[in-house]
C-alpha cells in the first residue's frame, strides 16, 4: 500500500514539528523524521503462502514479528510491511512457503480485462529497466480464465507494454536482477505478485541427505508449533527419516532462524530494499541464537543409513550436539521420564505392497505409547485406521495436505506436568 503525496507531506510536517519540540526539550534528542516518512510511504501488501489448514500458525508467527495481519485466506496470510519486513519475514518465518509482494488485485473474466488491469499496475515502481522479469507461475481455480500458459503470456505482454511507456524504450535487455512474477486467480479475482523468496522457504540449506519420503521443513515446523511442546520438554520422533522434526525442534529451541543460511531473490532488488536491511536482519537473527540451551530431543529410525543421513543434516543445521539419533525400532521405544512428546510422520503405505504391514506397525506404535507415562503423541499420516490400531481415539484431528496427499494430524494429549513450586 502506498500513500498519496499530499498525505506524505502532512506526515513530513508532523514529524518535523516533533523533532523541533524534542530539540527544544533536549538538544540530544534527534528524530529522523525523513527516514520515518520514507519507511511509511514504502509500505507493501505482503502475501505469505502456507500449508492449507495451518494458516493460524503462520498468522501467529507474523504477529510475533510485529506486523499487522490484513487478510487470512485458505493457504495464505497477508500483512502490511515495509522493505525491512520483506527481509525479516524471509529469514524468520518457519511455516511460510514464500514471501510475495502484492503488486495488484482485481477482477478479470476475459483476457482483455486481464491485460488492461495488469498494464495499469505501476511496474516501474518495482522493476528497473534492466530487470529480468517473467511470469514464473500462474494458477487458476474456479475462474473463467483457466489456462496457466495463456495467463502467463498475457501478463508478460501487459507488463512489457506498461514498462515501454514508463521507460520510453521498445526493448529491454533483461540482464539485471531477477523479478519473478506469480499470478493467482480464484473466482475471477486476480492477484499479481512478485516473488521475493526465490526457492521455496522450506529449503533451509541443511537437508542434502534425504530419506525416501521426507516431510518438508515448513510443514514439520508448523506442526511442531501447533503442539504445546517447549524446549524444556522431551521430544522423540521414532520415525525420524532425514531428521526433519528433531532438527526443526532443535532450531526452535536454539532460536536459529530458518532462513539464515540461504539466499533470496529480493537480495538483489536494491531499488526496493537497501542491502543493509538484509545485513541487519541477519545480524538480528545471529544475536538471538542460543546453542547452549539444554534440550532432550531424540530421533530414531529402523534404517541405519537413514539415521546417518539425519546426523549429517543436523550437522549442517548446526544442531548435531542437541539431538540424539539412534537406530531403533518403534517396538523398542521406551523412556523413563514423564510428560514427553512424540511428534512423528510414520509410514502410511502409499504403495499397495506397503499397506499390508500398517496394522502391525500402528499396533506397535500404540503399544509403545501405552508404556510411556503421561506422554502426548502427535502423528501426521494418511492411514485411515490410525485410531483403531493405536487403541484410542485422538483428542483432536486436523486435516493437513502434505503436498497433494490428504493427511491427518492426530493429537493424543497427555496430562500437563505439575507446576513447579516457587522457591
Amino acid at each position: 500500500m502506498r500513500i498519496s503525496k499530499k498525505v506524505a507531506e502532512i506526515w513530513l510536517k508532523l514529524f518535523k514539528k516533533i523533532e523541533i519540540y524534542a530539540t527544544m526539550l533536549d538538544n540530544n534528542v534527534k528524530y529522523n523524521y525523513r527516514k520515518a516518512v520514507t519507511q511509511y510511504m514504502n509500505r507493501f501488501e505482503l502475501v505469505v503462502p502456507c500449508h492449507f489448514g495451518l494458516e493460524a500458525v503462520v498468522k501467529r508467527e507474523i504477529y510475533d514479528l510485529g506486523y499487522e495481519i490484513t487478510r487470512v485466506e485458505d493457504g495464505r496470510v497477508s500483512f502490511e510491511g515495509d522493505a525491512e519486513a520483506i527481509c525479516r519475514a524471509n529469514i524468520f518465518l518457519r511455516g511460510a512457503e514464500r514471501v510475495l509482494l502484492q503488486v495488484g488485485r482485481f477482477k478479470a473474466a476475459t483476457f482483455d480485462e486481464l491485460f488492461e488491469n495488469v498494464k495499469a499496475l505501476p511496474w516501474e515502481n518495482y522493476i528497473p529497466k534492466d530487470g529480468r522479469f517473467w511470469v514464473k507461475k500462474a494458477s487458476s481455480i474456479k475462474s473463467k480464465l483457466f489456462s496457466p500458459s495463456d495467463i502467463q503470456s498475457i501478463v508478460k505482454k501487459a507488463m512489457v507494454e506498461r514498462m515501454k511507456r514508463s521507460y520510453h524504450i521498445d526493448w529491454f535487455p533483461e540482464d539485471g536482477a531477477q523479478y519473478p512474477v506469480r499470478v493467482f486467480l480464484y473466482k475471477d479475482e486476480v492477484m499479481v505478485t512478485l516473488d521475493t523468496s526465490g526457492d521455496s522457504l522450506h529449503k533451509r540449506g541443511y537437508r542434502l541427505a534425504t530419506s525416501k519420503a521426507p516431510l518438508t521443513e515448513t510443514l514439520a515446523a508448523s506442526l511442531i508449533m501447533l503442539t504445546p511442546w517447549h524446549a524444556d520438554r522431551i521430544l522423540v520422533d521414532p520415525f525420524c527419516g532425514s531428521g526433519t522434526f528433531p532438527i526443526e525442534a532443535a532450531m526452535m529451541a536454539a532460536n536459529i532462524a530458518p532462513g539464515m543460511n540461504r539466499e533470496f531473490t529480493a537480495e538483489s532488488w536494491t531499488n526496493i530494499i537497501p542491502r543493509k536491511l538484509w545485513y541487519e536482519a541477519v545480524q538480528e537473527a545471529e544475536d538471538m541464537i542460543d546453542k547452549d540451551v539444554q534440550v532432550d530431543i531424540q530421533g530414531y529410525d529402523i534404517d541405519p543409513d537413514v539415521v546417518a543421513a539425519a546426523r549429517e543434516n543436523a550437522k549442517r543445521a548446526g544442531v548435531e550436539h542437541m539431538i540424539h539419533f539412534q537406530q531403533r525400532a518403534v517396538a523398542d521405544l521406551h523412556h523413563p521420564k514423564k510428560y514427553g512428546f512424540i511428534i512423528s510422520n510414520p509410514p502410511y503405505g502409499e504403495r499397495l505392497e506397503e499397506k499390508s504391514a500398517l496394522p502391525a506397525l500402528y499396533s506397535q506404535i500404540g503399544e509403545a505409547y501405552k508404556r510411556l507415562d503421561a506422554w502426548s503423541m502427535y502423528l501426521i499420516t494418511s492411514y485411515e485406521d490410525t485410531e483403531r490400531y493405536i487403541g484410542r481415539k485422538a483428542d483432536k484431528n486436523r486435516k493437513i495436505y502434505n503436498g497433494m496427499i490428504k493427511t491427518y494430524f492426530y493429537q493424543f494429549m497427555g496430562p500437563k506436568p505439575p507446576r513447579r513450586k516457587k522457591d
